[in-house]
């Protein structure tokens, strides 16, 4: 209980979803100190819940009592539901180089190394201190098409517009405890640790839960244009465990400065921890959801905004290996003080049971309970 609360336990206002068993469906709850309310009689989606006009009191209202969190853990959902899942690519400058690298690379972790240290001769410059779509990075984006190394990463790094890509059809997203998906065809992969934004159809930062973006890097490096196969697959978007909404306790300025630390415990009793600091990344939040919706895109239900990650894993797992790459079975969690622990186990994609309750479903059990 601990582990999956923020460290100031229930003074937030946390939202979530549980699968009931006796309406054969999702609910939406409020997570309080003493107990899990059903609130889905006020709002009958976390969608609905973000767009009101009184989201506060929606999720502070009485609700029905389904029991304790403890007893509730099992049946968490993501919480999101109807949202546009969305992320943000390249928002941190080590993020930026390993991209690059994966792109050199071919999407050969054997000649990673050899790639990195090519990398930073050709780039000469430190990108940590390049504003994205500034005039020095216009004269670094010059230089280097200049010296044939201009790249789409570099582009969307460094250049004016930001990368923004569906992560996953609305809810396909798995939540805390489940099991998160890899191609069995890929033998390069990673977590990618990420705050993600809560957003509502006016393009306003409502709230922001954890998110793991799996990532198969051996299919990405192969060719930018495999960031479909390489991003969404069953299981790939893991999101929890809930949303902590904007309210006294928490607002943007906590996200601008969270922290978000990565553990993985694999069975061969492998241990890799890293972590990630948004104070670091490249693209104030508000830049990235004005790069995602507005005037030219719109989301009418919203959508959750994974951030992008500072964490890019490269530690040798095996003896004579080439770096990190997951493993069946291995355990991921994901922390941050203010928005708690986010924990699932990697498994093949094909393995995990198919995601099966889409929005139809979702609409026809909502309908059949008299909510719609």
């Amino acid at each position: 209980m601990a582990d999956i609360l923020p460290e100031d336990g229930y003074a937030g206002t946390l939202i979530g979803r549980v699968w009931s068993q006796e309406e054969d469906g999702p609910s939406v709850v409020a997570i309080r100190a003493d107990g899990v309310f059903d609130i889905t009689h006020f709002a009958p989606t976390v969608a609905d819940l973000c767009n009101a006009p009184d989201m506060l009191d929606l999720a502070r209202a009485k609700g029905i009592r389904l029991g304790t969190l403890e007893q509730l853990i099992p049946s968490l959902l993501a919480p999101v539901d109807l949202q546009a899942l969305k992320a943000a690519g390249v928002t941190f400058a080590v993020s930026l180089l390993e991209r690059l690298i994966e792109e050199h690379a071919k999407g050969d972790p054997s000649r990673a190394e050899q790639v990195r240290g090519e990398l930073n001769s050709i780039i000469g410059a430190d990108v940590t201190t390049i504003k994205p779509g500034s005039a020095e990075a216009e004269a670094l984006k010059k230089t280097l098409m200049a010296r044939g190394a201009w790249s789409p990463y570099l582009e969307v790094g460094i250049g004016p517009y930001a990368e923004i890509f569906t992560k996953a059809p609305p809810m396909a997203a798995v939540g805390y405890g489940a099991e998160i998906g890899i191609r069995s065809d890929s033998d390069w992969n990673n977590p990618e640790p990420e705050v993600t934004l809560i957003v509502n159809a006016a393009g306003k930062i409502v709230g922001a839960t954890l998110g793991n973006d799996v990532n198969l890097r051996d299919l990405e490096g192969r060719s930018a244009l495999l960031l479909g196969i390489a991003k969404d697959n069953n299981a790939s978007c893991a999101l929890g465990p809930f949303v902590r909404l904007f309210d006294e306790t928490f607002t943007l300025d906590d996200v601008r400065k969270a922290k978000v630390d990565l553990e993985v415990t694999g069975p061969d009793q492998f241990r890799l921890r890293g972590s990630s600091d948004l104070s670091k990344i490249s693209r104030d939040p508000l830049e990235l959801v004005t790069n995602a919706m507005g005037k030219t895109h719109q989301y009418p239900d919203g959508m959750a905004l994974m951030t992008g990650t500072l964490f890019a894993p490269t530690e040798t797992r095996t003896p004579g290996g080439t770096g990190f790459t997951h493993m069946v079975g291995d355990v991921v969690s994901i922390s941050s003080p203010k928005l708690g622990t986010l924990t699932n186990t990697v498994n093949h994609c094909d393995k995990i049971a198919p995601w099966t309750f889409g929005v139809s479903s979702l609409m026809r059990n909502l309908a059949g309970r008299g909510l719609l």
